[in-house]
């Protein structure tokens, strides 16, 4: 018996509306965090330059200014800070799963996807859907703090290390570092790193911050939010540069290579690591603050660095006439990380662990609207409907 063919069922309306490739320039919704003016080369959290933020505030007071809206004055800056401290810690049955998950993922930034997954789950973080403002609030603060704890442990335990419990009298960049290495960090290291971790907590609508928002319009707890990111996060062309550019760095050698290495990769096309951005027309903002940062801590790595840079810049001028391609936040990123001491493995969970910050503060304004996002696609495949062919 044949079956009955059921017509296209007609559209109301022009259908819907198709974008660009990407997504490229199209706004889906509005935000009070903050905003990526790429002509311009500035960007903001809130109503505060990010740079500036960077210079002048740590991590805690920026958490705190994205969550609530507020730059916290001394009182609430400490009230705050022992607040997320306390938060660190893991539980003792995630904590013991640690050594499996890092010995099947050695990737600390693919390890980190499962152990939040777990962590969310037996810390019984319920649906964004069925909590008030306060737990949600509570749920964010509890993932952004112990995201570090998470990353840190998964990467000693790859390198045969037992964990190193978080300190709740350190600043959230000095207990990274603590947690990593085993000591308390310099001053000027800490404060390098804390810069950077300020620098990356949010860049606007990019590919983590939109999944981890696209999760949250589902009702979805605020782990799964932020696993969703860390995948995203996780492609070479989202978060996967400060080493490699590093490592350009590494095969460049020496400043007598520089010229032929860089025109070598021009000519064949490829991507030079730490130069061009999706968004920014002029010099990366965030470039600008981690070189000067850089140079304060001094050193050959950094002389050649700018010597790369100023080189780079001035091929890519000549042979890629008309292309604004400007030194973007990777390239001295990977060399501020290698000057406190992080391992190249590290770099882009490093990233992660600040980044885990602006997602959470996306989250909770993705949570205030009670609308999933579901957008449409154009369908360009065989005209439906056609028969089904029988079997064999």
């Amino acid at each position: 018996m044949p079956s009955t063919v059921v017509p296209p069922r007609p559209q109301p309306g022009p259908g819907p509306i198709v974008v660009p490739a990407g997504l490229a320039g199209v706004a889906v919704t509005e935000t009070t965090i903050g905003h990526v003016l790429g002509v311009e080369g500035f960007y903001h959290y809130r109503q505060y330059s990010a740079v500036d933020l960077a210079q002048a505030r740590p991590v805690e007071d920026v958490w705190h200014l994205l969550f609530t809206g507020d730059l916290p004055d001394r009182a609430r800056h400490e009230e705050f800070t022992a607040r997320v401290a306390a938060l660190r810690q893991i539980p003792d049955d995630v904590l013991a799963a640690l050594p499996a998950i890092a010995a099947a993922a050695p990737a600390p930034l693919d390890g980190l996807r499962t152990a939040l997954s777990l962590a969310g789950a037996a810390q019984g973080l319920r649906p964004l859907w069925d909590l008030d403002e306060p737990a949600r609030l509570r749920d964010a603060l509890l993932v952004c703090a112990q995201v570090p704890t998470l990353l840190t442990a998964l990467y000693r335990l790859g390198q045969g290390l037992e964990p190193i419990p978080p300190r709740d009298d350190l600043s959230y960049a000095a207990n990274y570092l603590f947690m990593l290495t085993g000591a308390e960090p310099r001053p000027e290291h800490a404060r390098a790193i804390e810069r950077y971790l300020v620098s990356t907590i949010d860049h606007g609508f990019n590919a983590s911050t939109f999944t981890a928002r696209v999760i949250a319009s589902t009702g979805a707890d605020v782990a799964a939010c932020v696993v969703g990111g860390i995948g995203a996060l996780s492609g070479p062309l989202h978060g996967g540069a400060p080493s490699r550019a590093l490592d350009a760095l590494d095969a460049i050698g020496t400043p007598d290579r520089i010229d032929a290495w860089v025109r070598d990769r021009i000519e064949h096309g490829d991507r030079i690591m730490g130069f061009g951005h999706p968004v920014y027309r002029t010099e990366d903002p965030r470039s600008r603050m981690l070189r000067a940062t850089a140079e304060e801590l001094g050193g050959d790595l950094v002389a050649f660095a700018v010597q790369v840079e100023r080189r780079v810049l001035d091929l890519l001028a000549e042979l890629k006439p008309g292309r604004e391609l400007h030194t973007n936040v990777e390239f001295y990123a990977g060399v501020v990380m290698e000057l406190v001491g992080l391992p190249r493995a590290m770099f882009t969970p490093t990233f992660a662990s600040s980044r885990v910050i602006g997602w959470c503060a996306h989250v909770l304004e993705q949570a205030r609207d009670r609308k999933i996002i579901r957008p449409d696609a154009t369908y360009v495949g065989p005209p439906p409907p056609q028969p089904v062919p029988p079997l064999g």
